[in-house]
This record gives structure tokens, sequence and C-alpha cells, in this order.
């Protein structure tokens, strides 16, 4: 066991000393290698935040509830009832004669509110769905309207499932890039094992002639590709870091403008180390690939 160890502590030591060596092949190494995991990352993340966008700006994928303008606090406190036992998610009550100072408050409204001899508006609930799919907004659109003393209900459904569609649309093009940017990854790990491979060929020859395996000699190269790859995932992780950083004031500013309040998320501690872990089997991959190819024509 202890020989096991130190082998794979000797191969892991002289793919270190192998990426030291070079550093300035190392660093463009590791600058294609970010670039290639920072794309999809980003374009994920990117995502993720549209979504947190909506769900804080004011009025998006929302449900409102309108009373009719003859319910009482009976029939009110028995919308509340249906709501707390139903859990939709959040949600406001919101009195009429509430309603009709905020609309007195708007610009140019004073004067027509004060000409009306009622007031026109109903009592109204907003409700703020946890499960802001497209079905579930539209369930619970119908199930709402079919309470008593409910007058309307306001669902902008065709903008939700624009939206989803155009969620769905990105997390397609996203996954293909994804693919498309691994299989770049692994034809880069492949090409520079295989210049190292090229380079070492009379020792590789030599370390056979005196018994050495092929699983010694391939151990080094896969720490070689697991380790630039790992390195290149962290690499990557710092360009989106770093892209969420310089993006979150204005990102948060613009969401101001629209009533919204909402805080740009970036990548957690397991992103990083997902991305950590993406790199280093890709790039374990592609040294695998041509060690397999390489050796077996030297052989």
């Amino acid at each position: 066991m202890k020989r096991f160890f130190a082998q794979h502590l000797a191969a892991l030591r002289d793919a270190l000393r192998r990426l030291l060596a070079s550093p300035l092949n190392t660093l463009l190494s590791l600058l294609v290698i970010g670039i290639a995991l920072a794309l999809p990352s980003a374009g994920w993340v990117v995502l993720d935040n549209l979504r947190g966008i909506t769900g804080s700006a004011s009025g998006v994928q929302q449900i409102s509830i309108f009373m009719a303008l003859d319910a009482g606090k009976k029939e009110v406190e028995e919308i509340e009832s249906r709501l707390r036992e139903a859990r939709p998610g959040h949600w406001r009550f919101v009195p009429r004669d509430d309603a009709l100072k905020r609309l007195q408050a708007s610009e140019g409204m004073a004067e027509v509110i004060a000409s009306l001899p009622k007031n026109p508006l109903p009592d109204a609930f907003i409700v703020e769905p946890e499960d802001t799919q497209p079905d579930s907004l539209e369930r619970l659109a119908v199930t709402f309207s079919g309470w008593p003393k409910v007058a309307h209900v306001q669902l902008d459904s065709d903008w939700v499932k624009r939206f989803d569609a155009f969620l769905r649309i990105g997390k397609l093009s996203i996954t293909l890039l994804a693919g498309l940017l691994a299989a770049a990854l692994v034809a880069v790990t492949f090409n520079t094992i295989r210049l190292q491979i090229l380079a070492q060929a009379t020792e590789i020859e030599v370390a056979r002639l005196i018994g050495a395996t092929d699983a010694f000699i391939r151990r080094p190269f896969h720490y070689f590709g697991a380790l630039q790859g790992a390195l290149g995932g962290l690499f990557a992780a710092l360009l989106v870091s770093s892209a969420g950083l310089l993006l979150a004031a204005p990102v948060g500013e613009l969401v101001a403008l629209y009533g919204g309040n909402f805080v740009l998320r970036g990548l957690s501690p397991g992103n990083i180390a997902a991305m950590a872990a993406i790199g280093a089997a890709l790039g374990w991959l592609g040294a695998q690939l041509s060690v397999s190819l390489h050796l077996h024509r030297i052989g």
C-alpha cells in the first residue's frame, strides 16, 4: 500500500515539475481551458440570475386576485383562510382604500380620483407563487377564479410562457456550447500530452526495457492532464466571479429602476469545486486518449 501511494505521489510531483518547467506554455494552456469552461459556466449563471431578476421585479410572475365590489369583511377573511390552507407562496392583502390612495398619489390622477362619487377599486390579494412554472401558475389562477366573491384573476400567462421558453432555449444552447467546448478542452490536453510523449519517446523506450509497466508510464501523464484541467477550472471560476463582481452594481441599479431588489448571484463553493472537477475529468480523458494512442505507436 505504501508503495502504491509513493508511486502516485511521485507521478504527481513529476506532473507539477512539467507544469512549472514551461510557465509560458502552462499559462497559455490554462487560459484556453479557463475560457472554454468559463463561457458555459457564465451562461448558466446568467440564466439563473435572469430567473431571480424576474422574480424580484415588481409585478413579475404574480397573480392578482380582485374581489367583487360587494365583497365584505367576511368574504375577505374566507379568501385569506383559503390562501393559508393552499400555501401557494407569499401573498398580501391590498385593501381598496389603500389602492385608491396609491392611485391618487400617481401623477395626474388626484383630480380624476377626486371627481369620482365613490371608490371604484375592489379589495385585492397579490400572490407570489413559489412554483413559477407556467402550468403551475395557470392552475393556481384557475383555482383562485373559482373561489367565492372573486371577480377577476389576473395573470400574464403569455409573458410567463414566452420567458420560460426563452430559458429552455438558453439552457439547450448553453448545453450544446458546453459540449463543444468540452471536446475542444479534451483536444487541447490530447495535443499537449502528444507533444510530451514524442519529446520523451527515448526515455519511455528505455523505461520499458528495464521493466516499467504501461501503468507506471501512463501515470504522470494522467496526473498532468488532470492537474492542468483542475487549474483551468479554477481559473474559469476566477473569470466568472470577477465578471460577476464588475456587473453586480450596474445590474442592481437596473433592477431597482423596475421596482425590484436584487443581488447578483455568483458561483458558490460547490460550483467552483464542480468546475475544477469537470476540468480535471476532461483533462484526464484527453491525457488517457493521447497516452493510449501514442504509447501504442511507440511500442
